[in-house]
Formats: C-alpha cells, structure tokens, sequence
C-alpha cells in the first residue's frame, strides 16, 4: 500500500519551497523535564530523523507566492504530536494568520504521541482552534496528507483544509489498520483507508503526489490571493432577445451539442482547480465545484454539468451538499461565486427524500441568499425546478438567449394541468420560461446573445465574458 517515496519534511521543503526561501520559525525544544527514558527516546528520534521534533514550521515561497508551512517528519517517532510539537503547529498557524499567509501543511503521522497521553491529546483542540481563526480572517489553509496519516492528527489539522489532497496510495483514516486488527481480532477491510478511496467517496479532493505539490499551490493561490487581471474575451453587444417560441429553446438546450459548463470553463476559464465531492464522504458528479479565474476574475464556480445528468442519474441531494461547500467556502475565503444552472431536474426517489432533497434546495437558497461576497448566477440551458432555483438566487442573474426556467419540465406541467404531456409546448409558453420572460420579469439582468448554429465554444466564451463584466463590475 505504501507510495513508492518516503519524503522527509526537509526534503519535502525543499521540493515545494522556492531555493533558499525558507525561513524556519521553531523555537528550541527543551525536554529536561520528561522522564530519563523518555529522553532518551527523543533523543535517538531526533538522531534518526535531523530534526528536533516531528514538525517544522516556517515561512518560505512557493513560486514567489509567500506561505506558511507545516511539515510531519515521520522519521521522528511515527510522526507522532506530542506537547511541544502542537504547541509549534499552532504558534505557526497564528503567526500566519498575523502576517495574512496562507498555510501548506504536510502530514505524516500515527497521531497523538502516546509517552505524552492526554496533555498531548488534548493539544488537538488549540491546534484547531489556531486553524479555525486562520480561516475565519478568510485566509486559505491547503493539505497534503502523506503515507501515513491516522489518528488525532487525521482527525484534526488533516482534516479542516480548504483543499485537501494525498499522495498516491497513502494510508489515510482514523484507525490504523494494525491497531484495528489488535482490538477487534479481525483485519480492517482492504483498501478503504487509501487516498484513492477516499478521493472517490468525497472525503478529499484529489490525489496528488509531492512532485505535483508546487503546481496545486500555485495554481489554487492563484485564485485564492492573485488580484484580477485584464479581460481577454470579447462581450456580446446587448440586444432584445428575440422572439422565439419557448418550445424551440428548450429543444435547443437539451441537445448534445449545446455548451455547458464544461465547455464553460474549457473556453473561458485559466487556472481550474476541481473540488471533489462535500469533503464529508459524498460525491456527486452531476455538480462541478471549483476554483477558477473566468477571463480573468478569481472566482469560485458551481455548476450543474448536464452531460452527467441522465434518467437513473439525476441530480441528487449529495450535489447540493457539494454546491453548498462551494458556496461556503467562497463566503469564507472572499471569493466572488459562480453559479452554473443547467440540470432537466433533480432527483425523484425514495433515496432522495430520504437523503433531504428539499432541505438541501431550501439549504443552497437561504445560502445563496445570504452571501457576503458578489455573486452571478448564470441560466446556462435547462432550468429546471427545485434544483434550478437552488443555484438561482445571486446578486446577478444572466442567461444565455435559449436559457430557461421552470417548475417542473415543461411535460409534468402538461401532465398536471391537462392529464397528458401533450401540451408541453403550449405549457412553456404560458408560464414564460424563456429568457426574455424573465428578463421583462426583472428575474434576469442581462441575456447573451446566441447566433443559431454556432460552436459550443463560441457560446462558452460570450457567457465567459459576461460573467466576468459582471464580476468586475461588482468589485
């Protein structure tokens, strides 16, 4: 199970850290007052290891970007947190949320350090506590999690970043599988406690090996601290929308042909950053949650990616959780957020109820609604339903010219109304679900032309464009 290269911390500093940026902030460890054996111990781990704990912290460069660093020497006892080492992970993290640093932590650890016993354990907390403050002075906090990582500190630092990723094949869970197997008498089943797992089930971001670190970084602080840059895509001129039937729009959003978000950040975004899953073990691909620059303009995109959408595979009540972590996490870090409506409907099934389909619209509303950051909300395609008015309620709302929005598709309204899906056509014309409906109802601020018969991608860069005039308007 175990990945191909044990990475030290210092060697990690120096594969991550620009030549000779770093700056080490640990002060001196003293351990005169720990029993003699327990000295020697130390002693013989710090011999072993080339460091005097099993954390180093500083502050160094990556890609001349400053951040803060925290890094697990395994080599050091297991890894192993003990008083003195989380004392020095949460000055570290303090002292960046003083000078305004983002953090890089790096573990690799078996969790509390057993010889310390409860006063280690319960240093966890403040650890935390350091952690939460960083965060709540909107500064981003990324992770690493290495081979391996289990126990409190799995269960505390390693667990509460903004973007979380492990090496490839890395042991990661809360119990290691050997002390599982001493208390239960029975092995921990096969590969669930693996960063490929848990990248599937939601529970982390993505798999990353320690090459690839220094691109993630740069790439996620270039959204997260980079100001805006100059626009490069033309904006459509405004026009009236035309006057088209309804039925003809919706024909033209659902087909395979139509851009959608995908295409969106293909053709109009640089610097994509993917987030998979709620980071509380759901994932749902039918939702698209990121970090991005569109045309310029650092954002945070949630977006409904029809092509994943399919009769059997609707959009569920685990993608709203994952569009609501999108939401929050542009809330916190400050980020103007995106947000994509293309869905023909959410989830209809004794699984989505039971899993609260309507508390998670209700949930992304009173989200949406409540922001502090500027917000636009595109209509993509189809919008239909709960799941559409769930990502609809920002400060700004476009829509492409063939967009629409609806309560139900437009054959269940037919269906209510006069027994048969018959009158689907007749049904989108009286409930105005087109755009220049809801444009002339004020729902809608501003529609992007479309040219019939156009590629997907000159769509995508037209919407592009008008997300970011719309977000640099709003700054």
């Amino acid at each position: 199970m175990s990945p191909q290269r044990r990475w030290g911390a210092q060697d990690l500093l120096d594969l991550v850290l620009d030549e000779g940026s770093f700056e080490s902030w640990d002060e001196p460890v003293s351990t005169e007052h720990h029993p003699p054996a327990y000295r020697e111990a130390l002693a013989a781990a710090a011999e072993k290891a080339g460091t005097d704990e099993s954390v180093l912290t500083g502050r160094g460069r990556v890609r001349g970007r400053p951040v803060a660093v925290v890094a697990n020497e395994f080599r050091f006892l297991a890894g192993s947190i003990g008083v003195a080492s989380a004392r020095r992970i949460a000055a570290a993290v303090r002292r960046a949320t003083a000078e305004g640093l983002p953090v890089l932590a790096t573990t690799a650890s078996g969790g509390t350090r057993m010889q310390e016993g409860t006063v280690a354990f319960v240093e966890m907390v403040e650890i935390s506590r350091a952690l939460m403050d960083h965060r709540a002075a909107g500064l981003p906090y990324l992770v690493h999690l290495r081979h391996p990582t289990t126990g409190g500190v799995y269960a505390s630092w390693g667990s509460l970043g903004h973007v979380t990723v492990a090496e490839p094949e890395a042991l990661v869970g809360f119990l290691g599988p050997k002390v599982f197997e001493a208390l239960n008498g029975r092995p921990f089943p096969p590969r669930v406690q693996t960063a490929e797992n848990l990248a599937a089930k939601g529970v982390i971001d993505g798999v990353v090996t320690a090459e690839e670190i220094p691109a993630l970084v740069d790439g996620a602080l270039a959204v997260l601290v980079d100001p805006p840059s100059a626009p490069t895509l033309e904006r459509r001129a405004a026009r009236e929308p035309r006057d088209l039937p309804a039925w003809d729009s919706i024909a033209h959003t659902r087909s395979k042909d139509r851009a959608g978000v995908r295409e969106l950040l293909r053709y109009g975004a640089e610097g994509t950053l993917r987030l998979r899953g709620t980071d509380e073990g759901e994932r749902d691909s039918t939702v698209v949650v990121a970090l991005t620059r569109i045309d310029g303009q650092p954002c945070v995109l949630v977006g409904q990616d029809r092509s994943r959408q399919a009769p059997g595979h609707e959009m569920g009540p685990a993608a709203l959780r994952e569009a609501r972590r999108g939401m929050r996490l542009a809330d916190e870090l400050g980020l103007p957020l995106v947000t994509v409506i293309d869905t023909p409907g959410a989830e209809l099934s004794q699984r989505a109820e039971e899993g609260a389909i309507a508390g998670e619209i209700a949930r992304c509303i009173a989200t949406m609604t409540t922001l502090r950051v500027p917000s636009v909300s595109v209509i993509l395609g189809q919008g239909c339903g709960g799941g559409a008015l769930a990502l609809l309620p920002a400060a700004t709302v476009v829509a492409a010219e063939h967009g629409w929005l609806s309560p139900l598709p437009p054959e269940g309204a037919s269906v209510i109304v006069h027994g048969d899906t018959g009158h689907a056509a007749e049904m989108a014309a009286a409930q105005q679900v087109r755009a220049r409906d809801l444009l002339a109802a004020g729902t809608v601020h501003h529609v992007v032309p479309e040219v019939d018969g156009e590629p997907a991608a000159d769509l995508a860069r037209a919407v592009a464009a008008e997300i970011g005039h719309q977000l640099r308007s709003a700054r």
